[in-house]
């Protein structure tokens, strides 16, 4: 009898065990339950790029100015420019001395490698606006590992930050002129960066090396300060950044957009825009979406402008605008969902540069 009694006990045990395993929740329980977000952009001039991530609810801000060039982590070797202050690189017609480059040898080659001028060849000049990189174009050549290999650029230092005042909901992206550098850059024995960079009036020329840290998705570089600088957190440590963007617009390539947010694409993260059509309601439509609702066919995780600009309207009927019929859904880098709308582009006083966000895990 005590025999059968304890094989029942066992088989009551795991037929239990069974059922737990088999109801298990599939989607990863995100660390945050969300929160009512508003990222330090820095008002109309949005001076700082903010690096968010939601699964802890957490920013960390830079300066748009503090960095020129982003060094990739992986395998590929590839070198990124801070598009947020319109930078853009030429490579020099042969030249292989980053010496003998003066300015009257790209006096012809200023003109076109420029941001925002309304010339669609411009696109040149700048890397690809998706950033799926390692595979996407970048404006600097992949560093190849023939020294010889590798062309002298001319580098379009960009604009910094304005510092006038601005009309109340307008936004000014840029100021002075950041001048010009010569760069090259080659491979170093040890599988990192060697940066050979000078104002182009030097007829000498200064040098960094950088080394690659896998555990981000960028080394970063400040030229104007001579070092390497922190930027972005760890890789799988951010979702979104709020920052001035240069995108392309077809037949006038280059252009610079502000309120912009791009997602970590090269980190790993995810994301779907769904537009709610009318007369339904796009609060009622994101308070509503579950998790059961998730496309997973609808991630993109091959563009970073996936949020974009597309969240706002600024030329809306009455004025600055965020779009109500419209909530996105994330994926991020540790493989969590969210739900996430945006509910303001100004502050209480008209000024741009104050956005705010909602989100949930899902």
């Amino acid at each position: 009898m005590k025999k059968i009694l304890f094989c029942l006990l066992v088989g009551a045990s795991f037929i239990s065990q069974s059922c737990i395993n088999d109801n298990e929740d599939p989607v990863a329980i995100a660390p945050s339950d969300g929160a009512r977000v508003d990222p330090n952009v820095g008002g109309a001039t949005q001076p700082n790029q903010v690096w968010f991530d939601l699964g802890t609810n957490s920013q960390m801000l830079t300066k748009r100015t503090d960095w020129d060039l982003a060094f990739y982590s992986g395998s590929a070797f590839k070198v990124v420019l801070n598009s947020s202050i319109m930078m853009a690189a030429g490579k020099i017609p042969n030249a292989t001395n980053i010496d003998a480059v003066t300015e009257a040898s790209v006096a012809s080659l200023q003109p076109q490698v420029q941001v925002a001028n309304f010339n669609p060849s411009n696109v040149t000049y700048i890397d690809d606006v998706k950033g799926n990189f390692p595979s996407g174009y970048t404006a600097i050549e992949e560093i190849k590992s023939n020294d010889s290999e590798n062309a002298v650029y001319l580098i379009n230092m960009g604009k910094e930050i304005f510092t006038g005042s601005v009309p109340v909901g307008s936004v000014a992206t840029g100021g002075d002129s950041r001048g010009w550098m010569k760069v090259q850059i080659t491979r170093t024995a040890t599988g990192g960066y060697k940066v050979k960079y000078a104002p182009l009036a030097s007829s000498s020329h200064e040098e960094l090396v950088i080394n690659k840290n896998t555990a981000y998705n960028y080394s970063f570089v400040s030229l104007k300060n001579k070092k390497e600088v922190v930027i972005q957190p760890e890789k799988k440590k951010w979702d979104l950044c709020f920052t001035v963007f240069t995108n392309t617009i077809t037949g006038a390539g280059s252009y610079i957009f502000a309120d912009f947010v791009t997602i970590n694409n090269v980190g790993g993260a995810g994301a779907y825009e769904v537009v709610v059509p009318a007369p339904a309601s796009g609060v009622e439509a994101y308070s509503n979406f579950k998790t059961s609702d998730i496309d997973p066919s609808k991630f993109i995780y091959n563009d970073q402008r996936v949020i974009g600009s597309n969240w706002r309207n600024p030329v809306g009927a009455n004025g600055l605008e965020v779009y109500g019929d419209r909530f996105y859904i994330v994926r991020d880098a540790e493989g969590y969902y969210f739900k996430l709308r945006f509910t303001r582009i100004t502050n209480t006083s008209g000024e741009r540069g104050f956005p705010q966000f909602e989100y949930k895990p899902l």
